[in-house]
């Protein structure tokens, strides 16, 4: 995908840029405080991050891995009021839960941000995986991936085409047409396998987010999902998207510690680990400071300074 501002400062072949993960706050598995994050993003705009991306969670769960609910609030709502106090940095979906959200009424919300904020939503998808959120809404958890197929047809439909007709289990649609229309079309990445194959995964979106894993497995299946987007969709360069948690140390020269997903590292440390992900063809990668054991604002500070230097936003 070329020609929309917010894709093109974000994915470029063979480079990497930074984004962070709302909020921006070290609360570990704590509900954070919410404190000072529209200033946050304001700061993390100014030091140079190319994207923050936002949660989908509905209840909280304390029965789940991570129990907390995200950012708290819902994620097109915060997504909207951190937007009216940015200017350009991206606001990213990791990931709407295509399954528990209505095709059309999502239509509606994303369009309206694309007219607010022109160009800088990035459209993260996902099957869903918190059992709780299933059983609030009254959804079968073990039909998301049939619902996720459904809803991705009918809401592509609805945003793309001037008055549709659709006949759909979700819906049907007939001398009506969803307004606004975007004026761009809008990035979607989605995230995981979302309950399909890798060729489904790979003919559909503009992006995939997976898991951070080891480098070498990681440079596999990147290259396995290039592969086979290039077979589904000649010519069209697919990007790559994965989360990193952060515990960036003090010590600069600290070597590079990896626990289960969580990265405790120096500042060199991570500069190497970067990349190495940008070599493997790792395109944007997605930071959380939930876990960091020193005040994020200076974490974001060393960053802008020693980190965002080599991976800045692409800029014409």
């Amino acid at each position: 995908m070329t020609g929309h501002t917010g894709f093109d400062r974000m994915i470029k072949e063979n480079k990497l840029t930074v984004g962070l993960t709302m909020p921006i706050e070290n609360h570990g598995h704590c509900v954070p405080t919410l404190e000072r994050q529209a200033e946050r993003a304001q700061l993390a705009e100014e030091l140079g991050f190319t994207s923050i991306w936002f949660q989908d969670v509905l209840l909280e769960d304390p029965t789940f891995e991570d129990p907390a609910t995200g950012q708290v609030y819902d994620s097109f709502i915060y997504l909207t009021y951190i937007g009216s106090h940015t200017t350009k940095i991206n606001l990213g979906t990791a990931a709407s839960v295509l399954s528990l959200r209505h095709p059309l009424r999502l239509a509606k919300e994303v369009s309206s941000i694309e007219r607010l904020f022109p160009e800088r939503l990035m459209l993260g998808l996902s099957s869903g995986d918190r059992r709780k959120d299933f059983e609030g809404l009254g959804v079968d958890i073990m039909r998301r991936g049939e619902l996720f197929r459904e809803s991705y047809e009918y809401f592509n439909r609805v945003i793309q085409e001037e008055f549709p007709s659709i006949q759909s289990p979700l819906g049907q649609l007939d001398q009506s047409n969803l307004v606004p229309k975007p004026t761009k079309r809008i990035p979607i990445f989605l995230t995981g396998y979302a309950q399909q194959t890798l060729d489904w995964v790979s003919s559909h979106g503009d992006g995939w987010m997976f898991y951070p894993q080891r480098a070498e497995k990681q440079q596999a299946l990147i290259q396995e999902y290039r592969e086979k987007s290039e077979t589904n969709n000649p010519g069209f360069y697919k990007a790559f998207i994965q989360p990193l948690s952060l515990d960036l140390s003090n010590d600069q020269e600290q070597a590079a510690k990896q626990v289960k997903l969580k990265l405790t590292t120096g500042v060199k440390g991570l500069l190497n680990h970067l990349q190495e992900l940008e070599s493997i063809g790792v395109n944007h990668v997605m930071i959380s400071l939930s876990g960091s054991t020193r005040p994020v604002e200076e974490v974001m500070k060393e960053m802008g300074e020693y980190i965002l230097p080599h991976f800045p936003p692409h800029e014409e």
